[in-house]
């Protein structure tokens, strides 16, 4: 996975995203196996196109169905506004996109308080903030929760504040 060429096409496209999941809980936080690198888009049209155009760029690949398969680059302009969230495939790894995020209601108020970052690489980012991947993990049914992260998370909020 090349995570560094994903957010670097997404910031050369000036797409307004955060890293969410488990890419963003690694480098930020763990060392843990991610297959992906999920990314909460801005709804915004414009945003949406860019992100559209980044997409392509990636070369990436999607469809609804087995036999909608194709590279997004074919789809008409206004494709990611079908559904809430896609599972893509690309050259440089899987890639999750996001038009909402369970737990979270307001994708302005996260990006304010979202952590500016670099990969090891030196590639900026923003992602989203430790308060906000707790209320993700934690408006997830007990069975899918990833104790682990949120044990990791509540730890990282207490050392930030003091506690």
């Amino acid at each position: 996975m090349d995570v560094d060429r994903i957010l670097e096409t997404f910031n050369r496209h000036h797409v307004n995203y955060l890293l969410i999941g488990g890419m963003n809980f690694l480098l930020r936080h763990k060392p843990v196996l991610t297959y992906d690198v999920d990314l909460w888009i801005d709804d915004a049209e414009e945003n949406l196109r860019r992100a559209e155009v980044a997409l392509g760029d990636l070369r990436a690949e999607w469809g609804a169905t087995d036999d909608d398969w194709r590279p997004v680059a074919a789809r008409p302009a206004g494709w990611l506004r079908t559904q809430g969230v896609f599972c893509l495939t690309s050259p440089h790894g899987a890639i999750d996109i996001f038009r909402t995020v369970r737990g979270l209601d307001d994708w302005h108020a996260c990006d304010r308080r979202a952590s500016n970052e670099r990969t090891a690489a030196g590639v900026g980012y923003k992602g989203l903030a430790d308060s906000d991947m707790l209320a993700c993990q934690l408006a997830l049914d007990e069975s899918v929760r990833n104790h682990e992260r949120v044990r990791a998370l509540r730890d990282a909020l207490k050392r930030s504040s003091g506690d």
